[in-house]
């Protein structure tokens, strides 16, 4: 029995990836977990934005031929950045920090769908650029469901779309 060990992290800030090691600062998404402002530890960039929810999606798996077939053993997971998230106090209320929350809860409805996916998926030898491809393409699809999320509710100012939003994505981590 062959085992190969992997081990790579991924980070979606602002909208894009990157395959830094994260901040050792980190918070796991678990559905008790809700974020408060003191969550949001960074300092306010340049932006124009009220705030910044910085999460993604990290993972590792190991590999190993069992009955002529290539088994993974893996974890995913979703985690919250305080170092690189902020805000700003004299724009932030709590409609806002919903908004935030709802970032890092949509980055855990894709770690499922990664999860599903690599349970799902057949390897070959190529185990490691398969899970590399299937990784790429789930923070592809992120990215841009949080960008659909951002222009949907205006970052937050439409609050009946933000409502909208909410439940729909409470019915989803609800039901998956």
């Amino acid at each position: 029995m062959t085992l190969i060990r992997y081990f790579l992290i991924g980070i979606l800030l602002l909208g894009t990836t990157s395959n830094d090691v994260p901040p050792e600062r980190t918070i796991r998404w678990t559905p008790e977990v809700r974020l408060s402002w003191d969550s949001f530890q960074g300092k306010p960039t340049v932006s124009r934005a009220a705030a910044i929810t910085a999460s993604g999606i990290s993972y590792q798996f190991s590999s190993m031929y069992k009955n002529g077939a290539v088994a993974l053993d893996f974890t995913v997971d979703t985690f919250f950045y305080p170092d690189k998230s902020w805000f700003r106090p004299d724009l932030c209320d709590s409609v806002i920090l919903g908004h935030e929350q709802l970032h890092f809860d949509i980055s855990e409805l894709y770690a499922r769908k990664m999860r599903r996916q690599l349970s799902e998926t057949r390897f070959t030898e190529n185990v490691k650029a398969e899970v590399k491809a299937i990784y790429r393409q789930i923070n592809t699809d992120l990215n841009d469901f949080q960008n659909r999320y951002d222009a949907e509710t205006n970052y937050s100012r439409d609050r009946e779309q933000q409502q909208r939003w909410n439940v729909a994505i409470a019915k989803e981590l609800s039901t998956d």
